[in-house]
């Protein structure tokens, strides 16, 4: 005789089947995941590392919620929805405010947009294209100055010549290591280019035809909206609508540290041609070929 005991769990005691639970979405899976790891992180973090008074009535480990929101300058509800997994959207910007005031390291912060489905508007945010193969060949073509950039022109890797080549690339704000932004802004760089209107006005014009493609991009829309607020040239630029397809071409760079350098420009391409590319920069003539060694040779203090 076979007793209820031995009936399946999706059973009912009349016979019929229970009604199984739907699987959940990834969309739910993901806010869930997301709402866990802000829990975490904000769990682990004391007021007194964010300049914070810890109270003497405080049972709740690490930050409130309503600590959170106010470093990220966000609504606690709002916040509190985000930790409860509601299907709210998030920003960028907001996600950018959350890392910054859950204080999480580069590793942390790519988790979070990715979580989040969303891009990283940071420059400096890992490339998953910068291999240690990559690199190994950067250094192995020095003294050729050479780097890698991604279509927004954001510098994500170079070797000792490049960083020599136009300013002290080692001492400029990751963030800031965007030629787009160098050309306009950093006086070092703008005085090594012999030519430089003609160099920004082809810069820009290459700009515009690789922003057509990345238009709703957050990544993109912030640097095009700090060009135009720091720059009035690349404001002006800008307006003309020039586009400039890609192509390497000799240029002339007027190094602080060793002189006139000639230099044949080529993009080698690591994937499609919207995306990363190796940028190199080999002599024109034998005396940029001394003058690069000599470049290379230099001590970091000599730079």
């Amino acid at each position: 005789m076979t007793t209820m005991a031995s009936e399946s769990p999706d059973v009912l005691m009349s016979g019929a089947p229970a009604p199984r639970r739907p699987e959940p979405s990834e969309p739910d899976v993901r806010r869930h995941e997301l709402a866990d790891f802000l829990r975490s992180r904000r769990e682990r973090i004391t007021p007194e590392q964010v300049g914070l008074p810890r109270g003497p009535r405080r049972r709740t480990p690490g930050l409130r919620r309503e600590e959170v929101a106010q470093l990220s300058a966000v609504g606690v509800t709002w916040y509190t929805w985000l930790e409860q997994a509601r299907d709210i959207q998030v920003s960028p910007q907001v996600l950018d405010a959350l890392a910054r005031a859950l204080l999480l390291d580069r590793t942390e912060r790519g988790h979070l947009f990715s979580l989040a489905g969303a891009v990283d508007p940071s420059p400096g945010a890992d490339c998953p294209s910068i291999t240690p193969a990559l690199r190994e060949m950067l250094r192995q073509l020095d003294p050729i100055p050479a780097c890698i950039q991604n279509s927004r022109y954001d510098i994500l890797a170079y070797n000792r010549t490049y960083g020599r080549l136009l300013c002290d690339l080692d001492a400029v704000d990751p963030d800031d290591r965007n030629c787009m932004i160098l050309s306009y802004t950093n006086p070092q760089w703008r005085a090594a280019v012999v030519d430089l209107p003609e160099m920004n006005r082809v810069m820009a014009a290459k700009f515009r035809r690789s922003m057509a493609g990345h238009l709703a991009e957050p990544a993109w829309k912030a640097l095009l909206g700090r060009l135009e607020a720091v720059s009035p040239e690349f404001r002006e630029l800008w307006a003309r609508h020039e586009v400039v397809g890609p192509g390497g071409r000799t240029k002339i760079f007027r190094n602080a540290h060793v002189g006139l350098l000639r230099l044949d420009h080529t993009d080698l391409w690591l994937g499609p041609s919207s995306g990363p590319r190796m940028v190199t920069y080999t002599p024109a003539d034998d005396e940029t070929a001394q003058r690069l060694r000599r470049l290379q040779a230099l001590e970091p203090a000599e730079v």
